[in-house]
């Protein structure tokens, strides 16, 4: 990890992440005073920044990447619980050890809280925590259409919910509303949604017979027809 020192300079100011994350409630005026608290680290593929059962010591906003989120099963598998991506804040569930481990699938920008300089935020900008609670809420439909996305739907609709979920999180960005980033590979994509490589193959592959997205190089998917992506979805045409 590379780590700059949050007093060090006033990264806040041009994050691209601060109009999505908790930090957008924070004017321009007191941005120091935020930079102050905040350590800025990049971390590379494959690195690991938050451990299931260390010390919940620090909270993590995403500014730029992805990560994967997981879980250790009892047998030594690994259960991919999530993907944060720009604006996502990371450990607001945990007590006093934390409950997932975070993982960075390309390279990653975050700003880093340790819990004493988060609650000194807290207290010092009420909107902030109330911020905090809207994203604990939104944690808690995430899972449960993660549980329904699990428990009811076929392989193809997994998959064409996957992507739709990427392409409402793409737009948040101010990208291309059509056209859909995955840092992901096929075998973390299939580890989210509860199968194989090959099904995941041939759901994009029946995704795409279907005319609802083409795949382009660089892993980027373009979605041709959102009311058949949203149909395949088992959303409704």
């Amino acid at each position: 990890m590379v780590v700059t020192p949050g007093n060090a300079a006033e990264p806040c100011r041009g994050c691209d992440a601060r109009a999505l994350s908790v930090c957008s409630v924070i004017e321009d005026k007191d941005l120091c005073r935020l930079a102050s608290l905040t350590h800025v680290e990049a971390v590379e593929p494959g690195r690991e920044f938050i451990t299931e059962g260390d010390p919940a010591d620090d909270f993590f906003n995403i500014t730029a990447g992805t990560a994967k989120l997981f879980k250790m099963l009892a047998d030594g598998r690994r259960q991919i619980t999530g993907f944060a991506q720009i604006g996502h804040f990371l450990g607001l569930a945990a007590r006093n050890r934390y409950s997932f481990s975070a993982e960075a699938v390309d390279r990653v920008r975050l700003c880093r809280f340790s819990r004493p300089r988060l609650r000194r935020l807290l207290d010092d900008y009420p909107a902030m925590e109330r911020r905090l609670l809207d994203v604990a809420s939104n944690e808690l439909v995430a899972a449960q259409e993660q549980m329904l996305l699990l428990g009811r739907k076929t392989a193809v609709e997994r998959v064409a919910s996957f992507l739709l979920g990427q392409m409402a999180h793409g737009g948040l960005r101010g990208g291309s509303p059509r056209v859909i980033h995955l840092a992901m590979g096929r075998e973390d994509i299939a580890d989210y949604l509860g199968l194989t490589i090959e099904t995941v193959s041939r759901s994009f592959t029946r995704l795409t017979g279907d005319g609802a997205i083409v795949r382009h190089e660089a892993a980027n998917i373009e979605i041709l027809s959102l009311d058949r992506l949203r149909s395949l979805a088992g959303e409704g045409g």
